[in-house]
């Protein structure tokens, strides 16, 4: 959240969905915002965010307001994936000129650490617990980056802390853009992933070495990678790095492993295909 706004050269009003983030930084009566900023439910961040965009765009018009704003909304992977696509969806179909940034921790991470469509193959969460029956999470998680990059908005990016020069860059081309833009954000959890917090930037590079994670952006249709691993790494290195993921070492799980390697694969030959 740091690097995106220290990322801006405008005033900027900002809109966050109930989650992490929000919990963090606004422990009322106390609050870590130096800018406008409005908490709002878990599903209408980008609803709201809108709503303010267009009361901006109607003043400005007017001429009661002379300064050029920008407008970012920030989102968990559930309020985000999950129960706020339709409003971030509608938000993109409008063509609000507006910054939708997804911080993606794999999970409901707020509320308990139950799984999301974020969550990848064979996590352990709360409400996919690995057992006797099943061996943590069941589906690959959902690509809501490509499923944005279909709304056919002028920018969609992914990007990691990991690479803070990627996420900066990413982040000012998009608050250049004119219309919505979107960028997905890995962040990595040191709760809900359970590993040592001083290890969070290293384990949010692995996901991008071992193409789990891969950095790349969608301008006006235009597919291009914005870094490429000298070497690509086998995805269990990234996996060993976090607790959620010890019982795939562990007797016949090792198929597991196989089948997110070969779905990490096939995503990045895709992506590969696509990229300019």
């Amino acid at each position: 959240m740091r690097q995106v706004l220290l990322a801006a050269d405008t005033p900027v009003v900002v809109a966050n969905a109930t989650g992490c983030l929000e919990v963090a930084t606004t422990i009322f009566p106390y609050t870590a915002w130096r800018c406008p900023f409005i908490h709002c439910a878990f599903e209408n961040a980008a609803s709201t965010l809108s709503g303010v965009e267009t009361a901006y765009r109607a003043l400005k018009k007017k001429g009661k307001i002379s300064q050029d704003i920008r407008f970012i909304a920030f989102g968990g992977d559930g309020g985000t994936y999950d129960i706020g696509l339709q409003a971030l969806s509608g938000a993109c179909e409008r063509g609000h000129r507006m910054l939708y940034v997804c911080y993606d921790n794999q999970a409901y991470m707020n509320t308990g650490i139950q799984r999301s469509s974020a969550t990848p193959l064979g996590a352990a969460t709360t409400t996919c617990p690995a057992g006797k029956l099943l061996p943590g999470k069941s589906q690959n998680r959902k690509d809501l980056t490509e499923i944005m990059a279909a709304h056919h908005i002028p920018y969609v990016a992914q990007t990691s802390p990991g690479r803070w020069n990627d996420l900066v860059s990413k982040t000012q081309t998009a608050l250049r853009t004119e219309g919505p833009s979107f960028m997905n954000v890995l962040s990595p959890c040191p709760r809900g992933w359970r590993f040592p917090p001083n290890e969070t930037i290293k384990i949010a590079q692995l996901a991008v070495d071992t193409c789990l994670w891969p950095l790349y952006e969608v301008v006006e249709g235009k597919w291009r990678l914005t870094y490429r691993p000298k070497q690509k790494l086998p995805v269990e290195e990234w996996l060993k790095t976090q607790g959620r993921f010890a019982h795939l070492f562990k007797g016949d799980n090792q198929q597991v492993i196989e089948q997110l390697q070969a779905e990490v694969d096939r995503r990045w030959e895709e992506l590969l295909e696509k990229s300019s």
